[in-house]
């Protein structure tokens, strides 16, 4: 690979194409694993246990098969997302995902008639002991599903319902561009420039582009949760969220444990914001003419992400200002920056750093930003090979380092569940966010330490900018999503609606740290983004509802974890990976109480916030000498 190229990914060892061998033999072979499971299904069951045994064999080849050839199919769709072909076999992949849930379904009634014989399933198979909270959860969630016939019938509807008016909002979002052509993705990343007037004119034509589609958008996301709400009606869910709390195995009581110490710790966020914007304002860094003023001291909406730059009245005192040797104002190639990551998972690991150096050498990377590309981030993964994908958008700028770090992070999460049955892959979104953080943690608290003087308050506010969004802008979303479900109970919402509830959480969470100047009728803030909603895919995903706080808890979780480590050393390595393994045997209580951790009290939140706490003072001290 040539240092000075961004890559596109090889898919050679998943499928050479859709129209390969390979990729049709193995869609052939799910058929038939379909037909065998229903076939099993209607097979007597004098002997439970060993009837069992024998289904979970074929659930397992199902999810093999069922997870590799839909992640395929999506990533190939995500870098081509107007390719007609990779459209269509995406559809064909939702029919065979309604199939295994329409089979899946009449499974979970299976087992929940023979409840009775589960413990003698245990004792005839102890091999099977794993099992045993994933059959419990599926028994729950039997509780919680309509009539087989309804059940079909909804998830078939869902092509032409809630899934389309996902796929028309990523459709939008992944071509839009401005008049120069510059695509939505191009714009957003803006925010990371240094230029700021650059910043200021993208956050603009990014509103503007928004607006533009608000009736598309509106629509979509109405549309979308009102088909959620009825469903969770018939369902027997009281609310959306514990839904998603039942998906992402947490306890409403640790949940509100990790809102409320995210809640007090919001005086210190806003703390940050206005210092951050003190500190744009002295070194002439912003064009807002009102933010990080005595009068209106929070921060533009378009400056969260600005790069900070040191003003002149404090002069070149720190040797390591020199910005040609700065790690984190330096344009990154490609290479050099997954060398950096790489070191960074050696020196957590040697398992860590062997595999992050072989997702680089096997060319699992696909970063180069092009038209029709998705935007953001994911990893991907495929039980066939036991493999990953990362999909990122590489600019260059030290942030792209740390999304490598965090997609790498849950790649490698994967890789350490090698081991394990393919229907133990679908572990909780709070657990997978936690090895990811914990990742791109070790890449920044690593550089921090080994900074001083000005670059050094240059990775910290990188680090506090990335957390106050897991944090902060997490409970913003919260908050939004939230309301937008009490709200759709009752009315039709519009793009207006959407825009209004995203101002009274951004109200809400950010407070006085976003500039609170107002237009002159005092209808509105001039610089905060009232069209967020439509521009986060997260609130359209239609199997994931408040596909938020599991961010906050990775965040949190990682930096207790992390700490740890760092009392532990090297031993630490192995009991992370043990971690890792058991993720989607057991709930995230069970988990992290075998970690040593009680997630269900405020004070466990809150000594993972301490780090990041400490953090705001060493920067707001520093803001304080200008």
């Amino acid at each position: 690979m040539n240092e000075n190229n961004i890559p596109r990914w090889n898919l050679d060892s998943l499928y050479p194409s859709l129209d390969s061998t390979e990729y049709k033999n193995d869609l052939l072979e799910l058929e038939e694993t379909f037909s065998k499971l229903q076939v099993q299904l209607d097979a007597p069951k004098s002997d439970f246990p060993a009837w069992l045994n024998s289904y979970l064999a074929l659930l397992n080849k199902e999810a093999f098969l069922l997870k590799t050839l839909g992640a395929y199919a999506y990533i190939i769709y995500s870098t081509d997302t107007t390719n007609p072909a990779y459209m269509n076999n995406l559809n064909l992949m939702d029919k065979y995902d309604t199939q295994a849930q329409q089979i899946f379904i009449k499974f979970s009634t299976v087992l929940a008639d023979n409840e009775k014989f589960l413990e003698n399933f245990y004792k005839q198979y102890p091999e099977k002991e794993e099992y045993r909270y994933l059959l419990k959860e599926i028994i729950e969630e039997k509780s919680h599903q309509m009539a087989p016939e309804l059940e079909e019938l909804a998830s078939k509807m869902s092509h032409t319902g809630a899934s389309a008016w996902s796929l028309l909002q990523e459709q939008i979002i992944s071509n839009l561009h401005d008049d120069e052509g510059k695509t939505f993705n191009e714009l957003r990343n803006d925010a990371n420039d240094a230029d700021p007037a650059l910043r200021k004119s993208s956050w603009e034509k990014e509103v503007a582009l928004l607006a533009q589609n608000r009736i598309a958008f509106g629509a979509a996301l109405n549309n979308l949760k009102g088909e959620k709400i009825t469903l969770n009606e018939k369902r027997d869910w009281k609310e959306g969220l514990d839904n998603a709390l039942f998906n992402s195995r947490l306890s409403r009581k640790t949940l509100d444990a990790l809102i409320g110490a995210i809640e007090d710790s919001l005086p210190v966020w806003r703390k940050y914001f206005q210092a951050k914007a003190a500190l744009l304002r002295a070194s002439n860094s912003t064009v807002s003419k009102t933010a990080g003023t005595k009068e209106h001291p929070g921060i533009a909406f378009y400056d969260l992400f600005a790069p900070i730059e040191k003003p002149k009245a404090l002069g070149k005192s720190d040797k390591d200002d020199d910005e040609s040797t700065s790690l984190i104002s330096k344009k990154w190639n490609f290479k050099e920056a997954c060398d950096y990551v790489i070191k960074k998972y050696y020196s957590f690991s040697k398992n860590m750093g062997d595999f992050a150096q072989n997702a680089v050498d096997q060319q699992w990377i696909d970063a180069l930003v092009r038209p029709g590309k998705v935007g953001g981030a994911y990893d991907e993964d495929f039980p066939k090979g036991h493999q990953s994908r990362v999909l990122s958008n590489f600019t260059g700028a030290f942030s792209d380092i740390i999304t490598l770090a965090h997609e790498l992070g849950h790649a490698f999460h994967f890789s350490c569940m090698k081991n394990k049955d393919p229907l133990f892959y679908d572990y909780p979104m709070t657990l997978a966010e936690t090895a990811s953080t914990f990742a791109e943690t070790i890449v920044k608290q690593d550089m921090i330490s080994n900074s001083q003087g000005f670059d050094r308050m240059k990775i910290l506010d990188l680090d506090l900018t990335d957390t106050s969004q897991v944090l902060v802008d997490i409970l913003c979303r919260f908050y939004f999503e939230e309301s937008v479900f009490q709200a759709r109970k009752k009315y039709e919402l519009t793009a207006d609606d959407f825009c209004k509830l995203m101002m009274q959480a951004q109200e809400k969470s950010y407070g006085q740290g976003l500039n609170d100047e107002k237009t002159p009728d005092g209808s509105n803030y001039t610089e905060r983004h009232d069209y967020m909603w439509a521009v986060k895919s997260h609130y359209y995903i239609t199997s994931l509802d408040f596909y938020n706080f599991p961010y906050a808890f990775g965040q949190l979780f990682a930096a207790g974890l992390y700490q740890r480590a760092k009392q532990e050393g090297p031993d630490f390595a192995k009991t992370y990976e043990e971690l890792l393994s058991q993720t989607g045997s057991m709930s995230c209580e069970e988990l992290c109480k075998k970690a040593g951790f009680d997630i269900t009290t405020k004070d466990f939140w809150k000594s993972g916030i301490e780090m990041y706490a400490q953090e705001v003072q060493e920067y707001c001290n520093y803001v304080l000498k200008l």
